[in-house]
């Protein structure tokens, strides 16, 4: 197992160093090119997020000298930084301790927001594009699918990915739900074109929204992100009338005042004919006045009411961590445990083979000396058999002991050992 990962996230590396060692979709591209240029009996894969850079990489070649500093003067060339500030700032892992690394970024537990699912999709890219590019082999082939079981057991045995930790996401996935089926037929109007309407607007696309209205007191700003979203803008000067037609009212806006009071709502409210107004009030200070929830056929759902659900949503993500944690150590061992077994397999085969040749020459030039001598066919077969349990006598305790070895991750050495003692090449 010489799996060796060298990378840094916003867990241990200031943004401005990722933004410097980041690569962007064309540059991996070229990048494993170059690597495995360099190292033509390499394998590797380069994952490169706005959170994380982590190149995972392979080699068979003994005398390729590919380890920690050949990686990281790779990825100092790259960026034109020096090799000593990447060894520096970048973390490096080898061995299982890659392996369970990979495993916990994919499974998302060493993500920025705890179970966000996004991770995963991102690994899936990094893979598919290296083994589009001709860059993976057997190691990282069995380590990234491994990877991905491994999310897909955390996602299904655990909590932590169905539990919302963002205002956005609670408002849209969870509250909404309470009172609309779906919000295909349903008119959205959003208060506001800033940061908390960027973070929303992706929930209420993928909740199925298509009727999106985005009303800003800055018209540029609200034509360009209902073009980003595939909604409508309309002037600040239509609230009033937005607001009648609207279903579901989400405010986002940074005003000091409440942009909709009581007596606004009231002076519209017969224009509505009685239907349900599910208003989300995201902003800070609030942009509804408290008293829209007194209003039959309002839901009014302030910041804090978001914010204590997101609290509790978090602390049952936490609560989940260790299950999680423990699933990535037992795939972790059975995963190296099959790679170990595995490089034992062409071995034990080659010395069995020869073994078994040198067993029928021999057994030939004793049976043709015993035909010589008329002996009995029984006796040439008993002969024969008792060729083969000395054989498999003789080669048990060895075989046996590597694979004991094996299943400690070759901490002895003994599957070169036996590859020099008995001469068992690779070729």
């Amino acid at each position: 197992m010489n799996l060796q990962m060298i990378g840094c996230s916003h867990q241990d590396a200031a943004v401005e160093f990722r933004e410097r060692i980041s690569f962007s979709g064309d540059q991996i591209g070229k990048a494993l090119q170059d690597f495995r240029v360099r190292f033509p009996s390499s394998e590797i894969v380069l994952l490169s997020t706005c959170n994380r850079v982590e190149l995972y990489a392979s080699s068979n070649d003994q005398t390729a000298a590919l380890d920690r500093e050949a990686v990281a003067g790779f990825l100092a060339e790259q960026h034109q930084v020096s090799a000593d500030e990447v060894i520096e700032r970048m973390i490096y892992r080898i061995g299982p301790e890659a392996v369970e690394h990979l495993f916990t970024v994919a499974a998302s537990l060493d993500s920025m927001v705890l179970g966000e699912a996004q991770i995963l999709s991102q690994v899936k890219q990094a893979y598919d594009l290296a083994c589009n590019s001709g860059s993976v082999g057997p190691l990282t082939h069995a380590v990234f699918q491994a990877a991905n079981r491994t999310a897909k057991r955390v996602q299904q045995e655990t909590s932590i990915h169905r539990r919302r930790v963002s205002v956005p996401s609670v408002a849209v996935g969870e509250v909404v739900p309470e009172v609309f089926d779906s919000l295909s037929d349903k008119n959205v109007l959003i208060c506001g074109a800033g940061e908390m309407s960027k973070e929303t607007l992706p929930y209420l696309k993928q909740a199925g929204a298509t009727g999106i209205t985005i009303i800003n007191r800055s018209a540029e700003r609200a034509d360009e992100l209902a073009q980003r979203f595939g909604a409508t803008s309309a002037p600040w000067s239509l609230l009033e009338e937005k607001l009648i037609e609207a279903d579901l009212l989400i405010g986002t806006t940074s005003a000091q005042e409440p942009i909709v009071d009581a007596a606004m709502f009231e002076k519209i409210e017969s224009k509505r004919y009685g239907r349900v107004l599910l208003v989300l009030d995201l902003a800070v200070p609030r942009d509804f006045d408290p008293n829209l929830g007194e209003f039959s056929n309002v839901y009014l759902y302030q910041i804090d009411d978001l914010k204590a659900a997101c609290e509790r949503n978090r602390h049952q993500r936490e609560k989940e961590y260790p299950k999680a944690q423990r699933i990535i150590a037992e795939e972790t061992e059975k995963l190296i445990l099959a790679i170990n077994h595995r490089s034992t397999g062409p071995v034990i085969q080659r010395l069995r083979e020869n073994a078994g040749e040198i067993q029928r020459e021999e057994l030939r030039r004793l049976q043709n000396k015993l035909q010589q001598m008329n002996v009995d066919q029984a006796v040439l077969s008993e002969i024969e058999k008792s060729f083969g349990r000395l054989t498999n006598k003789l080669l048990h305790p060895p075989l046996a002991s590597v694979r004991d070895d094996a299943a400690e991750g070759h901490q002895r050495g003994l599957l070169e050992a036996l590859r020099h003692l008995f001469k068992l090449g690779d070729e």
